[in-house]
């Protein structure tokens, strides 16, 4: 096949939550010729549009890849589940919400390894302009961008115990965590438009402009190869309903499938570890062994206690309640179902003398696992708090590889989890405090026994079991397609692939490593960089203070 079936200036692949953000920037000239190719369906279910039916979209094989890592040589040689979006929006139309960009640091960091144009003052505006946040416009945050930002509506979820808490377990309270306090205890954020819908990156970046005529968008549409001819991308060829098709870009191909599958997608264009591509019978077109490699996630464990009081979220849970929840939201966009459930976001240094912060404790007034009930109908459920526990700065790196040359096929993952002993020793020592939190007052008169591991498991050998037997991912996965200047990296600063013109990557997967946070706020800001890159325009740097 050589035959092209149309000419577009701009071809990005996925539309997820950095390819949103591009299609949108780029499509605003409307001398640009934008298309987006998505090999998920449209972002139309309804439990992608209520805030709390994100507990079944994540799992709903009609909107997720439905991953699964490779038995993980750490971890007792266990498959981790890794759903992603497959769907408009990607991720963040199936994920949890949570709005964090991380701290300053991460980012400088990524500036001191070489990645000029990356640190907090470059990235700050980027993160500003993408926001319509509650507080209003301000040094630290947007008023009037694309994606609506709103606090976690914590009436019902046990939030003032744990704020009351902080002090008394030596922690600082912070009122803005992605303002001049980026840790502490604080109430969470989440991507929640003012109807009460969820605000994914489609229905923020891409809807609004879908009558652009310049702006295509194919659904269903599952990229093959990036097409390649002396050294410059030229087009991409793809399948839909059954029919193969190529495409030519006059200027440039962006990629945004994620840390999986813009990897993959390089590799099945001839462009990886040459020896892994030739095994697969795939012509190298450049040899750049770090596409695939650096992958990095967050590590955690969810930890349970029984608490001594019948004053969870599980009352919500109960059918005749749920089911008026679910009309307040249809007729009113508000109502406990209508947020997230998370009491309260803790970021923390689990050592005085560390930079940043190492650990996150997502505290949940509900097992994740709970599910509708009515009495002396179904089974009987306990009130639990369910409290999470992230490393945020793990050096454990694992990869990503083809499975086959054939583009239907899921790619190769394992994580490598534990590879580092050093995540253990930070993991046990978030276990540690996440325990002593919950037993100081006044949160402590609300948390009953340890269900989950069990306080019998003390010492490190007993965590680091546990670990082992019942740890897995936030699902945060970044560093595939790296950013840097050393011989691993595989875009430079300006997300350009190595070593091919007119090819860049845009999204988690070029970040060196990843941020100690939830990633959907920094990927949606890579997108948003990412076009400013391919234009030639950049926002002037603010170089504001933070809380060290």
């Amino acid at each position: 096949m050589s035959e092209y079936s149309r000419d577009v200036d701009f071809i990005v692949v996925g539309a997820g939550s950095a390819g949103c953000a591009v299609a949108n920037r780029l499509s605003a000239d409307p001398t640009h010729r934008v298309l987006v190719l998505e090999a998920g369906g449209a972002d139309d279910n309804w439990l992608t549009k209520m805030p709390l039916g994100f507990l079944k979209a994540v799992f709903n094989p009609a909107m997720s890849w439905g991953y699964r890592s490779e038995p993980e040589p750490q971890m007792n040689g266990r498959q981790l589940m890794v759903p992603r979006g497959k769907v408009l929006g990607g991720s963040s139309t199936i994920n949890g919400m949570f709005y964090m960009r991380g701290h300053p640091r991460d980012f400088d960091d990524w500036r001191q390894m070489g990645c000029e144009g990356w640190g907090y003052a470059d990235v700050l505006p980027y993160f500003k302009r993408m926001e319509t946040s509650w507080r209003g416009a301000g040094p630290y945050h947007g008023g009037d961008g694309p994606l609506h930002v709103a606090p976690i509506d914590t009436r019902r979820l046990l939030h003032d115990p744990l704020m009351e808490t902080a002090a008394n377990a030596g922690y600082p309270v912070s009122d803005d965590i992605s303002g001049f306090h980026p840790e502490g205890f604080s109430k969470g954020e989440v991507t929640i438009d003012p109807k009460g819908h969820r605000a994914n990156a489609s229905r923020a970046y891409l809807h609004p402009v879908m009558g652009r005529p310049n702006l295509t968008v194919e659904t269903h549409a599952l990229t093959h190869k990036v097409i390649i001819e002396n050294g410059r991308a030229v087009g991409v060829e793809y399948s839909k309903d059954g029919r193969t098709t190529r495409v030519r870009a006059m200027r440039e191909v962006i990629l945004c499938g994620g840390a999986y599958n813009s990897p993959q997608l390089l590799m099945l264009s001839g462009i990886g570890p040459a020896d892994e591509l030739r095994e697969h019978g795939i012509e190298v077109v450049a040899d750049l062994p770090g596409v695939g490699r650096n992958l990095s996630e967050h590590p955690n464990l969810m930890m349970q206690f029984r608490a001594t009081k019948p004053v969870t979220f599980i009352r919500e849970l109960r059918y005749d309640r749920a089911i008026r929840h679910v009309i307040q939201w249809w007729l009113f966009g508000n109502g406990a179902f209508a947020t997230q459930i998370n009491s309260c976001n803790v970021v923390i240094r689990t050592r005085p003398e560390l930079a940043a912060p190492d650990i996150q404790i997502m505290c949940n007034p509900v097992a994740m696992s709970a599910d509708l009930w009515f009495p002396l109908l179904t089974k009987r459920h306990h009130h639990h708090f369910q409290v999470g526990v992230v490393q945020l700065h793990p050096h454990s790196r694992g990869w990503v590889k083809l499975r086959s040359a054939d583009p239907a096929d899921k790619p190769r993952i394992c994580f490598n989890l534990y590879s580092d002993p050093t995540d253990y020793e930070v993991m046990r020592r978030g276990i540690r405090e996440a325990r002593r939190i919950y037993r100081t007052e006044p949160q402590a008169s609300l948390t009953g026994d340890e269900t989950f591991p069990g306080a019998e498991h003390q010492t490190d050998a007993e965590l680091d079991a546990i670990l082992r037997q019942s740890g897995g991912v936030t699902q945060h996965p970044v560093g595939t397609c790296a950013m840097g200047i050393g011989s691993e990296s595989v875009v430079d600063p300006q997300l350009r692939v190595r070593g091919i013109e007119g090819l860049r990557v845009a999204d988690a997967s070029i970040m060196p490593t990843v941020p100690g946070a939830n990633t959907n706020a920094a990927a949606i800001m890579v997108g948003e960089k990412a076009a400013d890159l391919v234009l030639g325009r950049r926002l002037p740097a603010e170089d504001l203070p933070y809380a060290v």
